[in-house]
């Protein structure tokens, strides 16, 4: 019996809370994502964006995606400027994180300059943007192969991949948008 009531209350409580996606949003959704490469990713990135229930259109959910894309940029870049205090100075490492950062901080100046495209229906351009995002992390992996005897760390693979498969989402959703 407590554990059905607790069950019920998280769900009540939950539900108040985040909002529940109309069918029709929930429809777009599915219908967008299946135009891209990895639609769990998609499903799940808009379906957990508030935001989301308003979109009315492919665009919309394009914006909300470059908006993810934009946080998981800036989340590398935060990460990656942490951990550079905590390296040698003057090391190969600390050169290679400090630089890693920076793609990181241009990869989210990229897609900035994507979503403003976005807004103004100008597809073209924000595709190319959102492909310079994800090359940004290519960088990013050559600077570690500038320095003899660094490994790139698993860690920033990672969040490379899953930065990469954002921005595909992203560069899949543009598509449908018949430019």
């Amino acid at each position: 019996m407590g554990f059905s009531l607790f069950l019920f209350l998280f769900i009540f409580f939950t539900s108040l809370f985040n909002p529940i996606l109309s069918s029709s949003s929930s429809d777009l959704i599915q219908q967008t994502c299946k135009n891209t490469q990895y639609y769990e990713l998609c499903v799940s990135s808009l379906k957990s964006d508030s935001s989301s229930s308003k979109a009315d259109s492919a665009k919309g959910l394009a914006l909300i995606m470059v908006r993810v894309g934009m946080a998981n940029a800036s989340a590398t870049n935060s990460y990656l400027s942490s951990k550079i205090p905590s390296v040698a100075n003057g090391s190969s490492m600390k050169k290679a994180m400090k630089e890693c950062s920076e793609k990181y901080a241009s990869a989210n100046d990229a897609l900035v300059n994507s979503y403003q495209d976005l807004s103004a229906e100008i597809y073209d351009y924000a595709y190319m943007h959102v492909m310079a995002a994800a090359d940004y992390p290519n960088a990013c992996r050559n600077v570690f192969k500038r320095y003899p005897g660094l490994i790139y760390p698993a860690g920033i693979a990672l969040r490379e991949d899953g930065f990469k498969h954002i921005c595909d989402v992203v560069l899949g959703i543009i598509d449908t948008l018949g430019w």
